[in-house]
């Protein structure tokens, strides 16, 4: 097969677990014998550099042209820590989500046997941990209406969402549910927010169409709370994009890092795939990032788009092999010992795959 795929790979560590997950995609392209043509493309604070828009319009005809897009991170300290700056890095992401038609971000959250001592919760909460949330990517509070009254001192942000943004995604999450165990739970706040009322009443018209799935409905800040205490209770999770932006992070460090959870974002004009960590500036060339995640969100790029299922299922493979064998970066080492390089880590998970 093959391949056509954009290539992001953003700021601060996002070239450096960016180049393991090519080398590890060439890898899985030589053994199933695929052909991968990779185009790279600016993003963020490096396109900002460079042509002064964090998603230039060359970039986005790459991403069109692509059958995927490969995505490392995005942000800058300079621009976090300057308030009055007209134009950010995360600017960059939220335009291409919009302008990809991205509205819908599947991250899964997973645990594996050899890391349940990594966990901040205890092993007995947290194994057996399989869930997926569904969060809405293109609507709601961060493309609402905005501003400030009163000379500045007072600032609003709108929360905003149509009936169709809402079926759309939860129309993803009752069919991944189909796929899984067929139990889906609808985060909101309906018990305050008008906009959370719309969200329950939408998906509850829609329990018809799938008289199989067992939906269940929850305020946020209770589905905040069980997720450090039952996690594995859950399965499939849709909610809207500020409680799903939220929830997620939570959730990643129940494996133990948050460089080990991949993620996809799909939509109307293409799937984007990108580990859920940021940019970690104060890594940026020190050769001590997680390429896990980034490598995983490949695996999930071969199943998703391509319908690879070995492929992905190969990558999966040699990654849980590396976490056994102890091939990892610093932040799964045990106190203090030298954890591999980057690089290191992929060159292990190629040589895996060939071998």
């Amino acid at each position: 097969m093959d391949l056509k795929i954009a290539l992001l790979a953003g700021d601060g560590i996002g070239p450096e677990v960016i180049e393991q997950a090519v080398k590890v995609s060439d890898a899985i392209a030589t053994k199933f014998n695929h052909s991968i043509s990779w185009t790279p493309a600016l993003t963020g604070a490096a396109a900002i550099d460079a042509v002064g828009d964090p998603y230039p319009e060359e970039t986005h005809q790459v991403c069109l042209g692509a059958d995927a897009v490969l995505f490392g991170a995005i942000g800058h300290p300079r621009f976090d820590n300057d308030p009055s700056a007209k134009v950010r890095p995360e600017q960059g992401l939220l335009k291409m989500r919009q302008k990809l038609g991205l509205f819908a971000n599947v991250r899964p959250t997973f645990t594996f046997p050899s890391l349940l001592d990594k966990s901040p919760l205890k092993q007995e909460r947290i194994e057996g941990t399989d869930l997926v949330f569904l969060r809405e990517l293109t609507g709601g509070i961060y493309f609402g209406e905005r501003g400030r009254l009163d000379d500045g001192n007072t600032a609003f942000d709108t929360c905003t969402y149509k009936r169709e943004e809402i079926q759309r995604l939860a129309k993803k999450g009752f069919e991944l549910a189909m796929t899984r165990s067929k139990k889906l739970c609808c985060v909101d706040k309906a018990n305050v927010l008008e906009s959370s009322r719309l969200w329950r009443e939408t998906v509850q018209a829609m329990e018809k169409e799938y008289p199989e799935v067992e939906v269940s409905y929850e305020f946020v800040d209770a589905v905040a709370m069980r997720l450090v205490q039952w996690p594995n209770s859950y399965d499939v999770l849709i909610t809207e994009n500020l409680f799903g932006d939220i929830l997620t992070d939570e959730a990643s460090v129940i494996s133990g890092s948050m460089g080990l959870m991949p993620s996809a974002s799909v939509g109307t004009e293409n799937a984007l795939y990108e580990p859920i960590h940021g940019s970690f500036p104060q890594a940026t060339g020190l050769g001590i990032a997680n390429p896990l995640a980034t490598v995983l969100s490949a695996a999930m790029m071969f199943e998703m788009s391509f319908g690879l299922i070995e492929e992905g299922a190969l990558i999966r493979k040699v990654v849980d092999a590396s976490l056994a064998e102890g091939v990892v970066t610093e932040d799964l080492k045990e106190n203090g010992q030298k954890g591999n390089s980057t690089s290191e880590v992929g060159d292990y998970l190629v040589a895996q795959i060939l071998g």
